[in-house]
Order: structure tokens, then sequence, then C-alpha cells
């Protein structure tokens, strides 16, 4: 009987929240740069629409399955326990159907609308995310987040293979740049989120190493994502415009990494974690903006 009540509490929103909208419009956006960057000067319409359509329901999907294996932990995280499954508004079964659908017509849409390379890399990248990260690394080690950043950080190749059909040197960029930013964006969330953690014996790098060494390679990440950011200018991909704003946004990270380290504000942690979402956005922004300057000389 309470299966049932559950069951009809449920409604769009919280089928819409098993995807995690804000984390795939983010992924969207890095799926699009790479659509534009590799569309060069004419858009192929039909891929920029159907394809990154078809990215966001295969990632909507590994967002709901990470729901289903996440829902005991869940619910006795205060950043988590209000989701759908954690409080019983959506029963497991239910939401496996959902992400196989999700997933099923992502993969279809990516078939015909794009070709079958992005098709295979968007799985894998679902798998990896899905199977690979929520249900083995994230509590078999305190690295899980760099290991399984990997496939979170596919997006913008999806975008270039959806449009170019190949993988080249400059979509590998973007991934090492948004894999090189994922660590110290999701360790500054674990130290907001430590005592939430460990209750819950998951071992993030806090947990089992201290908030101090969790700073320390929060502060060398960020060194290694100022550097890697400037790669685009040195191959040539882009041009001035992107230089002066990657060093800018760069620099602004590297301070809130150093304030970080220091301890020198009490909200630093949340503080850290809320720039490194504008940086990737603004980041990837001057990326496109710069690419149709130059190409409007």
């Amino acid at each position: 009987m309470a299966t049932l009540l559950n069951a009809r509490r449920a409604g769009w929103r919280d089928y819409l929240e098993l995807t995690k909208p804000k984390v795939v419009v983010l992924m969207l956006i890095t799926s699009l740069v790479g659509m534009l960057l590799a569309s060069r000067v004419e858009v192929n319409w039909s891929i920029l629409l159907f394809g990154n359509l078809g990215i966001a329901l295969c990632a909507g999907g590994a967002a709901a399955v990470n729901h289903i294996l996440d829902r005991r932990i869940d619910a006795l995280m205060a950043r988590t326990d209000k989701r759908p499954l954690a409080q019983g508004r959506v029963e497991p079964l239910p939401a496996l159907l959902f992400a196989l659908a999700l997933a099923l017509l992502g993969m279809a849409l990516l078939l015909v609308f794009t070709n079958a390379l992005t098709a295979w890399l968007t799985l894998a990248s679902l798998l990896g995310y899905a199977l690979l990260y929520t249900g083995y690394l994230k509590r078999a080690t305190p690295q899980n987040i760099v290991i399984g950043g990997l496939a979170g950080a596919a997006p913008p190749l999806l975008g270039w293979v959806a449009v170019s059909g190949q993988v080249s040197a400059e979509p590998l960029l973007l991934v090492l740049i948004i894999f090189a930013w994922t660590p110290p964006h999701f360790w500054a969330l674990a130290i907001h989120r430590k005592e939430e953690y460990a209750k819950v014996d998951i071992p993030m790098l806090p947990v089992t190493h201290g908030e101090a060494y969790t700073k320390l390679h929060i502060l060398l990440y960020s060194l290694i994502l100022l550097a890697v950011s400037l790669l685009p200018y040195v191959i040539h991909m882009s041009g001035p415009v992107y230089l002066v704003c990657a060093l800018a946004l760069g620099l602004r990270f590297l301070h809130w990494a150093w304030v970080l380290y220091r301890g020198s504000r009490p909200h630093a942690a949340i503080g850290t974690f809320k720039y490194s979402i504008g940086y990737l956005f603004a980041l990837f922004t001057a990326l496109l903006v710069d690419h149709y300057l130059l190409l409007s000389l």
C-alpha cells in the first residue's frame, strides 16, 4: 500500500529531478561549444538540435541510475535527502525503466541524426558515470572523482564528433580542461560536506586524508587547470580574446584555491565550488566567442 501511495505522489517534476537537469545543462553547454567549434562556418541544425537532445537524454538516463544506486546514502545526507528516490516518491523499478527509456531514445537519436561513433562514445560515457563511477569507484577509492571524472568530461568531445565524425586533438584538449577542472570543483564541495560523506562511509578525499591534504590538492589542480586552459591558444585553436579570458578566469580560480588553502575565510570551500561552476561556463563561452571573432576577420 505504501508503494502505491508513493507511486501516486510521483509527478513529472520528480522524474525531471532524476535527470539532474542543472548538471545536464552545463554538460550541454560544453557539448554545444564542441559542435560549433567543429562546424567551422556552416552549422548543421539537425545535428545541433537532435545531437544535443540525444546527449541530454543519455546523460539524464545516467543521472537516474545514479539516483537509484545512491538512494540509501542520499537519504542520510542533507544535500540529497529530498531526492525522489530517497523520499520514496519514486520507486527503483519505475526509475530504472525511465532511465532505460531515456538512454535508448537518446542512442536512437544519435544513431539517426549524428553518427555511430558519437553514439558509442556517449554510451561509454553513460556507463562510465552510471556504473563505473557511481556503482564502484565512488565507494572504493578517494581518487573516485579523478578517475570517474573522465566520463563527465566527455560532452565537448561528443559534440565535436557529432559534427566531424572523427576524434582529433582539439576536442581531446577540451576534455582535458574539464578533466583537470573536476577535482578542485568537486573536492571543494566535499570539504563543505565532509561530515555527511563520513557519515555514509563514502571515501572522499577530505574524509580519508583530511582537509589540509585536500586543500593542497585543490591548489595544485588549480595550477594544472590554469596551464591546461592556455593550451587552446598554444596550439592556435583560439586567439588573444580567449587567452585573456582564460588567464583572468584561471587566476581568479587560483585565488579562490589559495584562499581555501590558507583558511582565511570561513566559507571558502562552498565559495570555491560556486565559482568553479561559473568558471567553466565562462571559459567555454570565451572559447566560442573567440572562435567566431577569428572567423569574422
